[in-house]
């Protein structure tokens, strides 16, 4: 029995390059053990990190391309495309690279635009990275990201302006839980429909919510509002798929009875 009222997904994200555009679903498939098809699937090296594609393992933000160091990355508009693998990136409403990420041609196209374009911002040389079944996430898991859209208009309150969702690049966007609610959740499972999520960690924010995802730029400090407001720089949390299935934009979400021991 759900203890909670009703809540419902907003909307559905994934982030097919770690740091570029976020991509809205409509709908999403859910295995056991892993993240929404794609999600974090490709990074950009920058500079030499010592990954393996053969032997993937888990690396620190700090080596690839993200928005906590990098804003400029919101200034572009990127697509990619499941079928033919092809990423589309955009600058100023003008195709200014396109490549297919599973040919090294491709691979090269778009590591070319990088290197040429931010030859000033970047560390060292950009190179695309894949590995199959790995995922560039913050956290050494797979998991699904939740934000409360709840909190997310708290938030508004504490830093006293407009702030967008997307500054906090979410698999699954929330409506109707109460603000902060999301921190209740830990050790427990959700249920959309027959799928089941266990919530396993709360998610500590990086300046990258800083940078607003329409204009690139750094114009709030969220992580430092809310450690001086509420003693931590929380937001969201992140969930393991024990159930998987198909979710949907509009679907209940419920919080199911804790175990009694």
């Amino acid at each position: 029995m759900p203890d909670t009222a009703p809540a419902k997904i907003a909307k559905i994200y994934r982030y097919p390059v770690k740091g570029l555009t976020p991509e809205q679903l409509t709908q999403a498939e859910l295995k056991p053990g892993q993240t929404l098809l794609a999600d974090r699937r490709y990074a950009i090296e920058n500079g030499p990190s010592g990954f393996d594609p053969a032997e993937p393992k888990w690396l620190a933000k700090p080596h690839f391309l993200m928005l906590m160091r990098d804003e400029w990355l919101a200034g572009l508009r990127t697509h990619f495309d499941d079928t033919s693998e092809v990423l589309t990136i955009r600058r100023n409403g003008e195709i200014a690279a396109e490549g297919n990420l599973a040919t090294a041609e491709g691979r090269r196209i778009i590591e070319n635009f990088f290197a040429t374009a931010f030859a000033g911002r970047i560390k060292g040389p950009p190179k695309v990275l894949e590995s199959p079944g790995h995922s560039f996430s913050d956290v050494a898991r797979k998991v699904v990201s939740i934000i409360n859209l709840t909190s997310v208009r708290a938030i508004e309150d504490l830093v006293g302006a407009p702030v967008h969702p997307l500054r906090f690049r979410a698999n699954l966007y929330v409506e109707g839980w109460p603000a902060w609610h999301e921190f209740d959740l830990l050790d427990r499972t959700l249920a959309i429909g027959g799928v089941r999520l266990k919530v396993v960690k709360r998610i500590v924010r990086c300046a990258a919510v800083n940078v607003d995802p329409d204009t690139a730029e750094r114009d709030l400090a969220i992580p430092q509002a809310l450690q001086r407001r509420l003693g931590h720089g929380d937001c969201g949390i992140y969930a393991e798929v024990i159930t998987g299935g198909s979710i949907s934009a509009g679907d209940a979400i419920a919080a199911e009875q804790a175990e009694l021991l």
